[in-house]
């Protein structure tokens, strides 16, 4: 299709989205026809919308109904430990341990090995469990261990009159000579998802923005003197691939390590916007050469109490940091990315791909989203960590005959299914094919987006599935469902950024289509700051609207000036 086959009224959605009204509830219900209605409408708004869907990063390219339709007239749940039977018969266990099995290969964890008496030969061996709410779920239950973990907690069986053992967190005490020893500093990257910092403040783990304000005001060492920076930097700015910037982190994790704190980071493997690869190997190793190695985070004693016959101090060994790998988008296919790469078939000129994995020791949990790569129908993934990591909660409910070691109590056993007839249709060779069709058409759309009439500023990452380019009007956001961000400027403005994802169902035609529709219209001019401003403080102070929604990721940067 041409431009000249198209006119800006082209671009606007052509079904009509079902509104509340359509969706009000009678409390006499509905008849079926009246109810059918609506569900014919919302389904035909869907179709509508579906083969345009380019903003995000989920895939919708999904052929289920034949497969899994039947499974919905049961009502199955996976509640409790995915390695422990339990008393709810009506669940996906099996298909969830394939599911993880199958990763854990591919991210090169150590295998679940039993001896003669049922325990793990290795006590590295990989634990985790498929999500129910998606790798935002995920970061949660891995940062809720790490703080646990750091902040000097054990969980131990306390003997009662009966002999039966109650469970019960000790708590060490932190030594004299290093108050700060279970007080957890965390650290992220400014491209890192907002899940991350909402964990954060939901289980009071504080970064090193809030400590070292707090604590150490003058004594930033990335700008001495000045205001701590909210986020660590990333590469390049705003303006930069969207990866951690290295030497930043390792500068501000020393100057922490050096007071005493131990250490949470999370490291991004295809970040929210960029796409970007933080180079996890490459820190890890730094890490340990330079910052725990040197202030003793690398070995460090717990204390949990005494042994009641002996009186011997009982001591558990740990480090002193927990490094999580926020893989929601890249773990799942970068193992086929890496092998694509190895035999030539795709090339970034001067790119590499990091590893990522338990192939680096320092790693301690990894999390991936299924509903984006390769998809499913609703929010899903894995969490994945090491057994002798796990810190299971103080509670072992008799209702359901398993232990509770995951973040929720019941948990989705229709994802597993999801997920495993996923991969039992496509072979890893499949795969592979899948991973390197989308990197050529993630090329091709950034080519073909560079050469639209006008300063579009469009960028990629090397080996991203994400295209950024400057926010197109309103109407061309709505067709493609594009995801918005603004971004900070090296001089301290803001640029509105558009960008879209690569998935499996997006083709080379849809590609040009956008690039079509972009021709027809204007390159927004930079926005007013100031105009931006007022009328944040305005909503705030109850005297306006609420702001477009795309202001809403400035919160932090308005905190800063008021």
């Amino acid at each position: 299709m041409t431009i000249a086959d198209k006119s800006l009224g082209d671009a606007l959605v052509t079904a009509d989205q079902p509104t509340d009204e359509d969706f009000t509830l009678p409390s006499g219900g509905l008849d079926d026809a009246s109810r059918k209605e609506v569900l014919a409408k919302l389904e035909a708004y869907y179709a509508d919308v579906q083969p345009r869907f380019l903003g995000y990063q989920t895939n919708q390219e999904l052929d289920l109904r034949q497969d899994m339709a039947s499974f919905l007239n049961y009502n199955i749940n996976n509640v409790g430990d995915p390695f422990r039977p339990s008393h709810y018969t009506l669940d996906s266990r099996a298909a969830e341990r394939s599911v993880l099995a199958y990763y854990a290969r591919l991210w090169h964890a150590k295998p679940r090995e039993h001896d003669e008496h049922g325990g793990l030969t290795d006590p590295e061996a990989y634990w985790g469990y498929v999500l129910t709410m998606g790798s935002s779920e995920g970061n949660n239950y891995a940062l809720w261990n790490a703080r646990d973990y750091l902040s000097g907690k054990t969980l131990m069986v306390e003997p009662d009159e009966n002999g039966t053992g109650t469970l019960m967190w000790v708590q060490d005490t932190a030594p004299v000579d290093n108050q700060n020893a279970y007080s957890p500093v965390a650290f992220y990257s400014q491209d890192t998802h907002y899940s991350v910092s909402k964990a954060l403040r939901v289980l009071n783990i504080p970064t090193f923005y809030e400590v070292g304000t707090k604590m150490y005001p003058h004594a930033n060492p990335l700008n001495p003197g000045q205001p701590w920076d909210m986020e660590v930097p990333s590469q390049d700015g705003a303006d930069g691939p969207g990866s951690v910037d290295v030497d930043k982190l390792i500068t501000l994790v020393d100057f922490f390590a050096k007071m005493g704190h131990p250490v949470v980071l999370n490291l991004n493997y295809g970040s929210t916007f960029k796409g970007a690869y933080d180079d996890v190997a490459t820190i890890c190793s730094r890490l340990t050469a330079e910052v725990f190695t040197k202030y003793g985070l690398d070995k460090r004693k717990v204390r949990y109490g005494r042994d009641p016959e002996t009186g011997a101090e009982l001591v558990d060994e740990r480090t002193g940091y927990w490094i999580h790998v926020d893989g929601a988008l890249g773990a799942t296919y970068a193992p086929f990315l890496e092998r694509a790469i190895e035999q030539g078939l795709v090339d970034e000129p001067g790119a590499t791909l990091p590893a990522f994995d338990f192939r680096v020791p320092e790693v301690s949990s990894i999390v991936t989203s299924g509903h984006k790569y390769p998809g499913a129908p609703w929010p899903c993934g894995i969490f994945m960590t090491k057994s002798n990591l796990q810190m299971q909660p103080p509670t072992q409910p008799a209702v359901i005959g398993s232990p509770d070691t995951t973040f929720g109590g019941s948990r989705n056993a229709f994802s597993p299914l999801i997920m495993w007839n996923f991969l039992a249709r496509h072979s890893e060779q499949a795969q592979l094919d899948m991973v390197v069709r989308a990197q050529r058409v993630a090329d091709y759309a950034a080519r073909t987006l560079a050469v639209v009439p006008g300063d579009w500023q469009v960028a990629r990452t090397p080996y991203s599935l994400s295209v950024r380019f400057r926010q197109p009007s309103d109407e061309i956001v709505h067709k493609y469902s594009l995801a918005t961000v603004p971004l900070r400027d090296a001089d301290g403005g803001h640029t509105d950024y558009a960008h879209l994802y690569v998935m499996p169902h997006v083709t080379e035609e849809l590609i040009d289509e956008l690039a079509a529709d972009l021709a027809l219209v204007e390159v927004p001019a930079p926005r007013d700051e100031n105009q931006s401003i007022t009328a944040i403080t305005s909503y705030i102070d109850g005297t306006a609207d609420t702001p477009d929604i795309a202001r809403l990721a400035l919160v932090r940067t308005w905190n800063q000036a008021f």
